[in-house]
């Protein structure tokens, strides 16, 4: 119960009311009648649905997310005639921002009826790789079947001794952390004076449905591991992202396990990435036996998971926002959201092998081996507190795929100092949190090696937050614990310029 007071507080610090009925008319009547009966009768079925003595939290979790489905879907912000907002933008335009909005849920339709009959569409998106995100300079020195390994073109004369190598999740692309120039974060890391190469996965189709997850630790992480440390020549400030974040928790647990972990890594860093799920959040509503048995069967037809079928659920996880909020801005204002390069990164889905994603639900999900020292690598047990090397942990305060209480749990499963960061945001915004955008804020604290635990309800509470970005605070933490400076490094010319030719890949 105490862990469920730290939610409601950031809420209340980060100011977050309704949006949908945050325009002065929702004041007059009789629209702060809808409004208040709607939030009213919002605020009953959230309160039971919980705590409802004989019945498991699970289904007191299911129940309570069927209802705020259809509570988001009956909202009367989403019609014309409860919603002043459209009622006055009707008035004033004589009607054209409901035939604009026509339009485009015509517009829609149609591009969803291509998607679904496999007719390749035109590519729309108004960022594309290579030309307007993802354009650090850099050479892709490193390739195997899986995954390409990029080095970028140093900005400074010298460098940190210890590069850092960023493992991005293969459920999304690689440049969420190389966007534009003003909110990339290996950019950042760059001008800061580090050598940076980071992992582009490859993008599977179904001949690839045999790849496990052990072949994602051992061609992709590990192999590029490896090769950034030969071309250095130095242990290395591993960085993973999502579930990217949970394979390098694995293979630093298996270096560990075999005494190497000290030759290869100099620090660890996890960004929004689960090592025990038994918390998982509101994903885990979409995760049990049946429904794995459901999945299983739709990805051994295909031979993958589609990205645009794994899309569908994280929208339906904040659909107040992703679905009927965006329906109501352009089906009934008429206005199209204006894309940014986020947007733009979200639409370019990648594809999930058949074998691999059934064991990360199975293995890690379901059965959450890896926190229970069950999960093995090479025919072996690992266990996460070998772990003994600094280890910086970030969560986002809005995260519906990687909930930061989620996250915390590290703090259970080490026992080397850990640094954890709560950032405001979500799971991808939160992420890509570059200094000078407004409204950002951190937490920062630091576990020392045999330190108590701390609940995460205390850690809110005890850890004031700071305005700004929470990567000047990572590189500070990653100054601090490197060694020294060596000449910049020069990429070699390797197989062509950055970004790659699998980040292309649709």
């Amino acid at each position: 119960a105490a862990d469920d007071a730290d939610t409601r507080g950031l809420a209340v610090h980060a100011g977050q009311a309704d949006p949908r009925f945050a325009a002065p008319a929702w004041s007059g009547w009789p629209f702060c009648a809808y409004r208040d009966g709607f939030l009213a009768v919002q605020r009953w079925w959230r309160d039971a649905t919980r705590g409802v003595p004989g019945v498991e939290r699970h289904h007191e979790e299911l129940v309570g997310f069927a209802a705020r489905q259809w509570l988001d879907a009956c909202s009367p912000g989403n019609f014309l005639p409860t919603n002043p907002v459209v009622i006055d933008a009707t008035m004033r335009s004589g009607g054209a921002n409901l035939a604009a909005g026509s339009q485009h849920w015509l517009d829609d339709a149609n591009a969803l009826l291509d998607r679904t009959s496999g007719t390749r569409a035109r590519d729309t998106r108004s960022y594309l790789p290579g030309r307007d995100v993802a354009i650090t300079p850099g050479r892709v020195v490193w390739r195997n079947a899986l995954c390409e390994l990029l080095q970028y073109d140093p900005t400074t004369p010298a460098v940190a001794r210890e590069p850092i190598l960023i493992v991005p999740s293969w459920i999304m692309k690689y440049y969420i952390l190389d966007l534009q120039p003003h909110d990339s974060l290996i950019r950042f890391l760059v001008d800061a004076g580090y050598t940076v190469f980071a992992v582009s996965w490859r993008n599977p189709g179904a001949e690839a449905r045999e790849l496990g997850l052990d072949d994602y630790l051992r061609d992709g992480c590990m192999a590029a591991l490896d090769a950034a440390r030969s071309i250095c020549g130095a242990a290395v400030h591993a960085v993973g992202y999502c579930l990217g974040g949970t394979l390098l928790a694995i293979g630093a647990a298996a270096l560990a396990r075999d005494g190497r972990q000290h030759d290869a890594l100099r620090s660890v860093t996890l960004l929004a990435a689960q090592t025990d799920f038994s918390e998982p959040g509101e994903l885990g509503l979409f995760i049990d036996a049946s429904e794995l048995s459901a999945l299983d069967a739709l990805m051994w037809r295909q031979g993958y998971l589609d990205g645009a079928q794994m899309s569908a659920a994280f929208q339906l996880l904040n659909a107040r926002d992703l679905i009927w909020s965006r329906m109501m801005s352009e089906y009934l204002l008429g206005t199209r959201t204006k894309p940014n390069d986020l947007m733009s990164w979200n639409e370019d889905t990648t594809r999930m092998p058949y074998r691999m994603h059934t064991e990360y639900l199975t293995r890690l999900f379901l059965d959450n081996d890896l926190a229970a020292g069950r999960y093995c690598v090479d025919g072996r047990p690992v266990a996460l507190s070998d772990i003994d090397v600094p280890t910086f942990v970030v969560g986002t305060e809005r995260d519906h795929v990687s909930p930061w209480r989620s996250v915390y749990k590290l703090h259970l499963l080490t026992h080397h100092a850990l640094t954890f960061v709560l950032t405001s945001g979500g799971h991808n915004a939160g992420i890509v949190s570059e200094p000078g955008h407004p409204g950002r804020h951190y937490r920062c604290a630091t576990r020392e090696p045999g330190a108590p635990y701390r609940s995460r309800h205390d850690f809110v509470r005890e850890t004031p937050a700071v305005d700004g970005s929470w990567w000047t605070c990572w590189r500070d933490w990653l100054r601090a614990h490197s060694s020294g400076d060596v000449s910049a490094r020069v990429p070699a010319a390797g197989f062509g310029a950055a970004p790659g030719t699998y980040v292309l890949e649709t």
